[in-house]
């Protein structure tokens, strides 16, 4: 899962309810992602705030759970070259390797991209996910992809974030992979379809506040307990259809007095988030175990 970055109303990292919420995820028993350009606020975070992230997260879940740094979209390799020995410095267990963002609606031709990735992973040695993300206006060719991992040994898995339209290219991707490789779907749309076919999991923010929830799907469904995995699933859904926006997570999480904090300018809390009463009173209908003591009324 995706972690949040929590800040004070000031904007400052907030260090002890990042470590707090990271500690919440670790017994859970998720593997979490740190610094993501997504529910993470990568983008906001500052250089040396990105190496403190990264420290508190070897501290709090390294040799507890799969501990990884997502980063965000470079423009260039050097910059995801800057950021794998940022990781490789602190000692995380994998990064991710973006997708390049060339900028200005710039989408890389296929001989780009595979100059792209070569400098990074020939530069970057921990090992790493490749990212293919429909945010960046495309996706990147899964012939690509294939020769990557068959190329280098160190590329154990595969982002994979696609929109409604492009379900297919999903299916041809776990179709082409070699079997070693793992494959997460980005978000929990296309999670239970993806087991299905093959895939290791999902890549989800909703996990920030219901961490065991999340856990529970993919373990009911790699023991056969699909039964459970649906219900799992189907309560995932209901809370995924709940954040309206990537900062209600935190609304919520304050809500629910554990560790959030606030986003960092220039995203802001707005309508609804400045006090999540109906969200409040629709997780409780769920009746969600893990939730129970933060959601009793008073």
């Amino acid at each position: 899962m995706i972690s949040i970055t929590p800040f004070d109303e000031s904007g400052a990292v907030d260090w002890d309810a990042t470590r707090e919420h990271l500690a919440r995820l670790r017994d859970a028993r998720v593997g979490v992602y740190v610094g993501g350009g997504g529910s993470g606020e990568g983008h906001a975070l500052l250089a040396d705030e990105v190496d403190e992230l990264l420290a508190v997260a070897r501290a709090e879940l390294v040799g507890a759970v799969p501990t990884r740094a997502m980063g965000v979209e470079p423009r260039t390799a050097r910059e995801m070259i800057d950021f794998g020995r940022r990781v490789e410095a602190v000692g995380l267990d994998a990064m991710q390797v973006y997708s390049l963002d060339m900028g200005h609606l710039g989408i890389p031709r296929p001989v780009e991209l595979e100059r792209y990735f070569t400098e990074v992973l020939d530069t970057v040695q921990l090992d790493c996910v490749l990212s293919t993300h429909f945010s960046v206006g495309y996706l990147v060719p899964i012939d690509l992809l294939v020769t990557l991992c068959e190329r280098y040994p160190h590329v154990i898995g595969v982002n994979c974030s696609i929109s409604g339209g492009d379900f297919g290219y999903l299916v041809r991707l776990l179709a082409a992979l070699p079997p070693r490789v793992e494959v997460h779907v980005g978000g929990p749309m296309h999670a239970l379809s993806a087991l299905a076919l093959g895939g290791t999991g999902f890549l989800s923010s909703e996990g920030n506040v219901v961490p065991q929830l999340v856990q529970s799907v993919v373990a009911s469904f790699a023991v056969g307990e699909h039964r459970a995995a649906e219900d799992a699933y189907a309560s995932v859904m209901r809370v995924f259809s709940l954040l309206s926006s990537r900062v209600a997570v935190k609304a919520i999480l304050r809500a629910l007095g554990l560790p959030g904090g606030w986003p960092r300018l220039p995203r802001m809390f707005v309508g609804d988030e400045l006090d999540p009463v109906a969200t409040v009173a629709a997780l409780r209908e769920l009746a969600i175990p893990e939730l129970a003591g933060t959601l009793d009324p008073g």
